[in-house]
C-alpha cells in the first residue's frame, strides 16, 4: 500500500533524525573499530567480546525505558503530561536499578565472562594478549553505564513525545568527541599519550558523559515545550494503577529485551568455537553492517512512535492503514540498502591491520548479512508494531522466545558437534529466522496490536 506526499513527509520527520543520528553514531563507531583494528587484530577482537557484553547491557536499558516508554507515547498523543512524567520517574528508577546491577556483574565477573569468547588453543599467547585487552577496556568503561542509562531516559522521552532533533544533535556531537579522542589517545597525537584499547575506552566513556550533559540542559531549559519536565523532581511518586500497568506491559518487554540480548551473545559464543578468526571477522563484519541497518532501526523506532501517538489518540483504523505503508515502505527502502551493502563488502576489510583470511572472512559475513537484510527490516517494523499496541507478551514470544527456543539450540549443536564452517554456520543461524518473519507477517495482519492502553489511566499525583 502506497503513501501520498504527506505521509512520507510525516514518516521522514520522524525517521531521518533518528537515522542521521543512529548513522553517525554507528559510522565513528567504525572508525573507532578500524582505528582499533590498525593496532592490531589482538586488541580488535577484545574490544569487540567487551562490546558484545556492553551490547546486553545497552539492549537491557533499551527495554526498561520501553516498557514505560509504550505509555508515554500514547500518553504524549492524547494531551496527558502528568502520565508521561511518571513515566519518566518510573525510567529514572529502573535504569539506575540496571547500572547497579550490571556494575556489579562486570567487576567481579568479567574475566569469566571474557573467557567465554576465547577459543583455540593453538593461538595460546592470541588468547591470553587479547584477554589481557579485553580486560583494560572493560575496566574503563565501567564508568560509561550511568551516562549511557540516564541518556536513554531523557531522549526515549523526547522522542516519544516527537522531538527526534535534539538527541540526535547530542548524539553527533558525542560522536565528533568519541572520534577525536579516539584518534588522540589510540595513536598518541598531538602531544597525547598512545594509550591503544584503554584510549578508545576513556574516549567513549567521555564522549557519553557530553552527550547525556547536552540532552539533560536542553530538556529543562525548554519546560513549556516539554511540560512533563516540569517538577519531575519534587519526588519520585508514581501512582500505584499505573506501576501495576507498567509492570504488567513492560516486564515481558524489558526481560525480552534482556534474554534476547543474552541470547545473540550466545550465538556470538557459538561462532566463537571456530576460534579467533572468527572473533575478528565477525567484529568487522558486525561494525560495518551496523552501519547500513541504521536504516531498519530509524524506521521501527519509527513506527514504535507514530502508531504509538495515533493509538493513543484513538484513531485505530488509520493506526492500521498507516502500519501497512510503513511496513511496506521500510522492506522497500531496506532491499536497496542491502544490495549496496553487498557490492561494497570486499572493500571495507580492506581497512584493517589483520590476516587475509580474516579478511576474507569479514566479506563473506557481510554478503550474509546484506542478503538478509529486508527480512531483518520486515521482522523489526512487525516487533515495534506489536509493542506500540502494549502487547508485549505477544513480542516476548516473537522475540526472545524464539531465539532461545529455536535459533540458539540449532546453532549450540551445529557449533559444538559439527565441523561445519563458520560461514555456513552463520547463515544457517541467519535463515532461521524466516520462521519469524511469517510468525510477524500473521501477527500483524490479524490487527492483534490495535487497542489503546492509556484510555482508562488517571494521571492524578
Amino acid at each position: 500500500m502506497k503513501g501520498n506526499k504527506a505521509f512520507y513527509r510525516m514518516v521522514l520527520a520522524v525517521a531521518v533524525p533518528i537515522l542521521i543520528q543512529n548513522g553517525i553514531t554507528n559510522f565513528v563507531s567504525l572508525l573507532d573499530n578500524i582505528m582499533v583494528g590498525r593496532v592490531g587484530t589482538e586488541q580488535m577482537s577484545g574490544v569487540a567480546i567487551v562490546n558484545q557484553l556492553m551490547f546486553v547491557f545497552n539492549v537491557s536499558i533499551f527495554g526498561a525505558v520501553s516498557g514505560a516508554g509504550i505509555f508515554g507515547a500514547q500518553f504524549w498523543g492524547s494531551g496527558r503530561h502528568e502520565g508521561v512524567r511518571h513515566t519518566f520517574r518510573f525510567k529514572w528508577i529502573a535504569t539506575i536499578l540496571l547500572v547497579i546491577l550490571a556494575g556489579l556483574l562486570f567487576f567481579f565477573a568479567g574475566e569469566k565472562l571474557i573467557l567465554l569468547y576465547l577459543h583455540g588453543e593453538e593461538n595460546a599467547l592470541s588468547l591470553e594478549a587479547t584477554l589481557g585487552y579485553a580486560k583494560q577496556y572493560l575496566s574503563v568503561m565501567l564508568w560509561g553505564l550511568l551516562p549511557f542509562g540516564v541518556n536513554q531516559v531523557y531522549a526515549s522521552t523526547l522522542r516519544e513525545c516527537g522531538e527526534t532533533k535534539v538527541p540526535m544533535l547530542a548524539g553527533i556531537s558525542a560522536v565528533l568527541v568519541n572520534m577525536c579522542l579516539n584518534y588522540l589517545l589510540i595513536f598518541g597525537k598531538f602531544g597525547f599519550p598512545a594509550l591503544g584499547v584503554v584510549g578508545a575506552a576513556v574516549a567513549t566513556v567521555i564522549s557519553r558523559y557530553v552527550e547525556v550533559a547536552i540532552v539533560i540542559l536542553w530538556t529543562h531549559r525548554n519546560q513549556a515545550k516539554h511540560p512533563y519536565i516540569q517538577g519531575v523532581y519534587r519526588s519520585m511518586h508514581i501512582p500505584g494503577s499505573l506501576v501495576k500497568k507498567i509492570l504488567i506491559k513492560g516486564a515481558p518487554l524489558t526481560l525480552n529485551e534482556v534474554m534476547w540480548s543474552v541470547g545473540m551473545a550466545m550465538l556470538m559464543q557459538c561462532y566463537s568455537m571456530r576460534g579467533l578468526d572468527a572473533v575478528a571477522g565477525l567484529n568487522i563484519a558486525s561494525t560495518i553492517s551496523n552501519v547500513f541497518n541504521v536504516v531498519y532501526l530509524a524506521m521501527g523506532s519509527s513506527v514504535a512512535i507514530i502508531i504509538g501517538q495515533l493509538l493513543g489518540a484513538g484513531k485505530m483504523e488509520e493506526a492500521r492503514e498507516t502500519n501497512t505503508r510503513l511496513l511496506s515502505f521500510t522492506v522497500c527502502i531496506c532491499t536497496a540498502v542491502g544490495v549496496v551493502l553487498g557490492l561494497v563488502s570486499p572493500l571495507f576489510p580492506l581497512f584493517y591491520n589483520t590476516t587475509d583470511e580474516v579478511r576474507g572472512l569479514a566479506a563473506s559475513l557481510i554478503r550474509v548479512v546484506a542478503l538478509f537484510m529486508p527480512m531483518h527490516a520486515f521482522i523489526h517494523a512487525s516487533y515495534f508494531t506489536l509493542r506500540s499496541g502494549g502487547r508485549t507478551v505477544i513480542t516476548f514470544l516473537f522475540d526472545s522466545v524464539f531465539i532461545w527456543a529455536f535459533s540458539l539450540p540449532v546453532v549450540f549443536v551445529l557449533s559444538r558437534f559439527s565441523t561445519l564452517p563458520i560461514i555456513p554456520l552463520y547463515f544457517t543461524g541467519q535463515f532461521l529466522e524466516i520462521v519469524k518473519c511469517v510468525i510477524g507477517f500473521i501477527l500483524v495482519k490479524k490487527g492483534v496490536w490495535i487497542q489503546n492502553i492509556v484510555s482508562e489511566e488517571k494521571t492524578v499525583c
